[in-house]
């Protein structure tokens, strides 16, 4: 399945880094995936709910192994690139940065 959007919020917490949505073919939407800095890197965490006993319970996710390493390589990699933009702009008085990130068709 073709990615064909992202969109990222950057945020400035010592975990959380972003906020993704995700477009797939444009016809389908996945919004509330989660950038995390963990102890081993980057992390991209699926839209999750809190369940009854208190835990956290994905609502989507990727079904096959090569499909989330796919969705893992494009979203983090649009966020290191996002990351330099921010990087080579001028001080943005620390508000809060959103990227919109479309991809050509075909």
């Amino acid at each position: 399945m073709r990615i064909t959007e992202i969109n990222i919020k950057l945020r400035e917490e010592p975990k959380l880094k972003a906020f993704v949505n995700v477009t797939f073919e444009n016809v389908f939407s996945v919004k509330g995936l989660k950038i995390i800095n963990s102890k081993k890197g980057l992390l991209l965490c699926m839209p999750s709910r809190k369940v009854e006993d208190g835990t956290q319970r994905d609502i989507a996710h990727p079904i096959s192994k090569e499909f989330r390493a796919q969705l893992e390589r494009e979203v983090l990699g649009e966020y290191e690139r996002v990351l330099k933009r921010r990087e080579n702009e001028p001080n943005n008085g620390g508000a809060r940065v959103e990227e919109n990130v479309i991809f050509a068709e075909g």
